[in-house]
């Protein structure tokens, strides 16, 4: 005779299914990009245990330096950016995100990492933060368009626009180092919290913005970011100060 338990069970399990239940999920996510570090090899049944072997894995930072080395130009550096396998960040974007602007301009700005917006258009800072950035070059007589180079730490979107993670920076410093030396700017604008810690090895933009440091042997400036801007109205005070303070080192008063 079957157990109240086992009818329980099956009236709970219908119940379920009358609710549109159709699978089973665990208690956990589970990462199904995960790759592991090693891999032993199954051995034949008739033979006896041996050592397992494994998988030497390469290092991302490595085989970055190494691609971002070899690009000559910025299109070669595009097209190493394109080709490197190791960021999981590509495997769910849309676009490689690059750079928009002028090469070879004056100004360099750095910024974080692609949204929406960008990852749909290729380029950066095109959303509604890249709307009050283009205004805020406007109110200093500057724009992408004839004046200033842009790019961000990281050429692919993070999903749900979540902070770049530690690993996922190291891997792009190489392309965003050898990036500012293919742009050759004379002046870095460090744009965010992220960009200050890839370039500046600091992060604390409120303490950090305005002040003149020196980044990848440029001079460089720490800013808000115009999407923090954006959430912090008040701040846009702070930004014109720096702003002027960029128009001022580009005329030589500073």
């Amino acid at each position: 005779m079957e157990s109240a338990e086992y009818h329980s069970a099956l009236a709970a399990l219908a119940w379920q299914i009358e609710l549109g239940a159709d699978e089973c999920i665990a208690d956990a996510p589970v990462n199904r990009y995960e790759v592991p570090a090693s891999v032993q090899k199954p051995k034949p049944a008739s033979q006896p245990a041996a050592a397992p072997v494994m998988q030497v894995g390469v290092d991302p930072v490595t085989v970055a330096q190494e691609a971002a080395g070899a690009a000559e130009d910025l299109d070669g550096l595009r097209a190493a950016l394109a080709a490197y396998e190791h960021c999981e960040l590509k495997k769910g974007a849309r676009n490689l995100v690059f750079s928009d602007g002028v090469p070879g301009a004056r100004v360099m700005i750095v910024g974080e990492a692609p949204g929406r917006d960008e990852d749909m258009q290729g380029k950066p800072f095109v959303g509604r933060a890249g709307q009050l950035l283009d205004k805020m070059l406007a109110a200093i007589n500057m724009s992408r368009d004839e004046s200033v180079y842009i790019t961000n730490v990281l050429p692919w979107r993070p999903p749900q626009n979540r902070d770049p993670k530690p690993d996922e920076v190291a891997m792009m410093q190489p392309f965003l180092h050898r990036h500012i030396e293919l742009a050759d700017p004379d002046v870095l604008v460090v744009v965010g919290n992220h960009s200050c810690q890839a370039l500046l090895g600091k992060r604390g933009i409120t303490r950090l913005r305005g002040t003149w440091t020196e980044a990848r042997g440029k001079p460089a400036l720490p800013m808000f970011h115009p999407a923090y801007l954006l959430r912090n109205p008040a701040a846009k005070r702070d930004a014109w100060a720096d702003l002027l303070s960029l128009q001022a080192h580009l005329r030589g008063e500073a």
